[in-house]
């Protein structure tokens, strides 16, 4: 049955990539990894999946979704059904339900209500018989667990579903209908404790049934009993209900959205990367109207992008983007190293938002002599870029009066005043210096790296995207010059030919775009990996390499 479950998620991330049904044939090839199949042995496969999950129906020959009718219904005109459970214990694999008690809400009124007790076949742990009043004697002459159930739905009909804290009686009912039907529950399900933490804020920080119940003055009391807390709960979504409506919210569908938890809310857009292919690349998250919002890379692009909505914390700014992404772009590349300098270009043209790095090469600045001291400024010489103009003026600072050209060749005089300044208890004078001198070892260390990369003559080979083709990168003139697809046999003596004359004309370049690039390659390299191949810019080397390595297609 778990495999059937499990088949059925496939297919509900699938229809929703797809934004709409599925052929068939296209859903079993993706199900089954199916070369090939008829349309009626297709059909046949599904069928039992389709049918056995009340989230999918069959659209003629193609598979889709069977959305609750409620979903789009305005809020005004709303049946729900608030509903709480008092079972054996805490969890739905192993505990039963002893207690149902439900109210249902149409047309934002409080109307009928259902209650019963529930027969578990198993005794009533003494603490739960504590916690509840209910007693064992009380319960050998209920309903059993498929009885119950089945007048609880009965009541229920098709309405929408509402539980403090959902997913505790979820499970249980979930499980409950599993084992009588087979199937899940489809209903939508509103969530008050997740409702309450998106509408209230910092308003309270607690947003337990009790405390709800006082914050809002309900006039039922929850005690642990299934009816009661149901009443209490159906006051509590009455007054969420209008406080969503201030928001915004119009239908059944937005009050879903904003009531689930953020797990769920991540969950639910998994179908934006369902079809993202595991090859390295990179991405672009953007928003309803087409805005870049963040920009990615990675290795394998399926895992990345899937780790986005496992349920794990994100930085800040990218968990704002999550919570606005419509879209998800991407596009393959046939090496990390293709998909890193693209993603530079990209934060380049982009500027997304949450992005950390900052890529705006006007940002830049560079040090250089003036008079008798040094500034920074957008001026490009070859003691830069330096990504933070702070940190360049305190290098400056501390550059003052020094009239040599390696940077590294002041910090030992620097020191050495630092340590008097501390033997004479100028304890202000030398917190100050002790910040330029920082500033200064970071900047030496960045620019004597900067100019080592500049040296570089290299070429750079990785598999291509393109099958049965190598990815060539010219490293020159302190910047990636060109970057070339390498064909088998003679084809390939043209293309080096090529890289190697753009590199020969490169102009040494100081810009902070291509330092970047550098960096980056620079970084690819320190933890190079198998498939990267590194020789000399000389075609004889290049032709050798292509010939005794082969890459992947």
């Amino acid at each position: 049955m778990q495999l059937r479950f499990d088949a059925a998620d496939t297919l509900v991330d699938l229809i929703a990539a797809r934004g709409g049904p599925v052929p068939a044939v296209e859903a079993a090839r993706a199900l089954f990894a199916l070369a090939s199949a008829p349309a009626a042995i297709a059909r046949s496969l599904l069928d039992e999946i389709v049918v056995g999950d009340a989230r999918l129906a069959w659209h003629g020959a193609a598979v889709g979704a069977a959305l609750p009718a409620s979903s789009d219904v305005p809020l005004e005109r709303a049946s729900f059904v608030v509903f709480d459970l008092e079972t054996t214990g805490l969890s739905a694999a192993t505990c039963r339900i002893v207690e149902i008690g439900a109210q249902r809400v149409v047309a934002l009124e409080a109307g009928a209500t259902f209650e019963t007790l529930v027969d578990p076949g198993a005794s009533l742990p003494p603490a739960i018989s504590a916690l509840t009043g209910i007693g064992a004697a009380e319960l050998r002459g209920a309903p059993g667990p498929d009885l119950a159930l089945r007048r609880f739905l009965a009541f229920a009909g098709d309405a929408v579903l509402v539980a403090h804290n959902a997913r505790f009686d979820m499970a249980f009912l979930d499980r409950a209908v599993e084992r009588l039907t087979g199937r899940r529950v489809a209903a939508p399900v509103v969530d008050t404790v997740w409702l309450a933490r998106r509408l209230l804020g910092a308003r309270t920080r607690r947003f337990g049934l009790g405390a709800l119940a006082r914050f809002f003055g309900t006039s039922v009391e929850p005690c642990h009993r299934a009816l009661a807390d149901a009443c209490a709960t159906a006051e509590i979504l009455l007054a969420l209900v209008g406080l969503a409506q201030e928001r915004g919210a119009r239908t059944v569908a937005d009050l879903v959205e904003l009531s689930a938890p953020r797990a769920r809310r991540l969950h639910s857009r998994r179908a934006l990367v369902a079809a993202a292919p595991t090859t390295p690349g990179v991405y672009v998250f953007r928003d309803k109207h087409g805005q870049a919002l963040y920009v990615g890379r990675a290795r394998n692009l399926r895992a990345r992008l899937r780790s986005y909505f496992s349920g794990d914390r994100q930085r800040p700014a990218v968990e704002a983007a999550l919570g606005a992404v419509e879209r998800i772009d991407w596009h393959e590349h046939g090496s990390e190293l293709e998909a890193a300098l693209e993603e530079l270009r990209l934060l380049r043209a982009l500027r997304p938002p949450a992005n950390a790095r900052s890529t705006r090469p006007d940002r830049h600045v560079y040090l250089r002599r003036r008079g008798g001291g040094w500034v920074c400024g957008g001026e490009r010489t070859a003691y830069g870029p330096i990504a933070s103009r702070s940190l360049a003026r305190r290098a400056a600072r501390a550059l003052a009066g020094f009239a040599g050209d390696d940077l590294g060749a002041a910090l030992p005089p620097l020191r050495a005043r630092l340590l008097r300044l501390a033997r004479e208890q100028r304890y202000e004078d030398a917190a100050r210096l002790r910040d330029r001198i920082d500033a200064l070892e970071q900047v030496a260390c960045a620019v004597a790296e900067l100019e080592r990369l500049r040296g570089l003559r290299i070429c750079i080979l990785a598999p291509a995207r393109e099958p049965g083709l190598v990815r060539a990168f010219f490293v020159a003139a302190g910047r990636v010059v060109d970057s070339r697809a390498l064909p088998p046999g003679g084809g390939a003596a043209l293309e080096i030919a090529a890289g190697l004359a753009a590199a020969d004309a490169a102009v040494p370049s100081l810009a902070p775009e291509d330092a970047d690039e550098l960096l980056l390659v620079a970084a690819t390299l320190r933890r190079r990996p198998p498939e990267l191949r590194v020789v000399p810019l000389d075609a004889a080397s290049i032709r050798s390499a292509v010939q005794g390595v082969a890459f992947a297609a």
